[in-house]
């Protein structure tokens, strides 16, 4: 069931969303080699409690802490851990989640550790941009599913990258996984409308080598198959009569 937000709901989420989205700026400041992902979680989860907010991950059908932090073939749902050190020359993805006011916000950012290959570099801006390629698009009550996944694909695939198919984006609201789904591939004219008062997380998924991918033995940690990098871009959108707001931008 697609549940639509009134302007005081999309209000709540979107400081849920500013939350997330500093918390993100304050990973990527403290992001470097010798860093555990252990310490980039509390450094996370303190600031989402400091913000009167709760992180929306943390036990989230058993998952361990309170952000994911994904390296290098790592796409998405790292768990964090003092073992896990950050070296130069990786990249890392954050994908963080909080709470206020029961609303959620959701987003995502792969960022540098040190200084990275050229190619990581070029997929961690493609990746961000497919998001854009996609909502520039969104027209309430115009816009399907399919013509959102087809710009994001299509635009990945000219560089020769592959698009997850196994996860993909979510409705978002009171919950942080509300329908509809929102694959980041798809044909274009086909699935259901956009429309007003749809609020949506958008998460492009993008891999240096092959779309397919496989969960590791901790059943959270899903990675490329052919263990080449992935980068992962997200943020949650209101989609209003006027166009789209990016709350986590």
């Amino acid at each position: 069931m697609i549940l639509i937000k009134s302007d005081s709901q999309i209000a709540y989420m979107r400081k849920a969303n500013i939350i997330v989205r500093d918390t993100l700026d304050l990973l990527r400041e403290h992001t470097k080699p010798g860093v555990s992902t252990y310490e980039l979680n509390k450094l996370a989860h303190d600031y989402i409690v400091s913000q009167n907010a709760t992180p929306s991950f943390l036990n989230y059908n058993g998952f361990p802490a309170s952000i994911c932090v994904s390296v290098d073939c790592e796409v998405v749902h790292g768990i964090p851990s003092k073992r896990k050190i950050l070296q130069e020359g990786q990249i890392v993805s954050y994908d963080c989640g909080a709470i206020f006011n029961g609303w959620h916000g959701d987003a995502a950012r792969t960022v540098a550790v040190g200084i990275i290959s050229p190619e990581c570099q070029r997929l961690i801006e493609v990746t961000e941009q497919c998001f854009f390629e996609g909502v520039k698009i969104i027209k309430a009550g115009e816009t399907r599913l399919g013509d959102l996944g087809h710009a994001i694909q299509a635009y990945a695939e000219s560089f020769g990258y592959g698009v997850v198919r196994d996860l993909v984006g979510h409705g978002i609201g009171r919950e942080m996984h509300e329908d509809p789904e929102v694959p980041n591939y798809g044909t274009a004219g086909h699935g259901m409308r956009l429309s007003h008062g749809m609020t949506v997380a958008i998460e492009p998924m993008i891999t240096m080598g092959t779309y397919k991918v496989d969960w590791s033995a901790d059943g959270w940690t899903v990675k490329t198959r052919d263990r080449k990098p992935a980068s992962h871009y997200e943020n949650t959108i209101a989609i209003l009569d006027n166009g789209i707001e990016i709350l986590s931008l």
